[in-house]
């Protein structure tokens, strides 16, 4: 079962489906540039571990910038995050700027085949319903957002901070 229901996505979306890496890297790139355009005041993003992501594109460091303010949240799901500081090196200097918003939830036991692969927003939502050809759903619909909300806010429940902005040693 997907968290998004694409018959419901298509009814209420313009571009519901997408298909390939270059068209999903495109449609994150412009969730976070409409996230500041529009002063979102909540993200969540979930992955495995963000490997085929554009985090470390200097347009998506500038746009989370943008959209980064007192009162906002980004939330971050995934089974590892060990590959973050060595990929994306923009994104782990803004995550450390605005680590005060910033909430990482690690799920080290989840299975590969249930993490999702998605991008909540208030008004908006991405879900990847294939990882490896980077296929997928977008919606605007009410009911698959909630869905989709209901579903990364569970794996939340499951999860344990992870990604810490800094590391100290002692």
């Amino acid at each position: 079962m997907s968290p998004i229901d694409p018959d419901g996505a298509a009814a209420e979306s313009a571009s519901p489906r997408f298909s390939g890496r270059s068209e999903f890297q495109q449609l994150v790139r412009e969730t976070f540039e409409r996230a500041a355009q529009e002063a979102w005041n909540e993200i969540i993003v979930s992955d495995v571990n963000f490997g085929d992501w554009p985090l470390g594109e200097r347009a998506v460091a500038q746009s989370l910038n943008a959209w980064s303010k007192s009162g906002r949240r980004f939330t971050m799901l995934a089974k590892s995050y060990s590959e973050m500081p060595i990929r994306y090196a923009r994104f782990v200097t803004w995550r450390r700027t605005w680590s005060h918003i910033i909430e990482c939830w690690a799920c080290p036991d989840a299975e590969l085949t249930d993490f999702p692969s998605a991008i909540w927003t208030p008004s908006w939502a991405l879900v990847r319903l294939d990882t490896e050809r980077s296929t997928g759903v977008t919606t605007k619909a009410p009911a698959g957002r909630l869905q989709l909300h209901e579903k990364l806010r569970e794996w939340q429940r499951k999860g344990t901070p992870g990604f810490p902005a800094s590391t100290l040693g002692l």
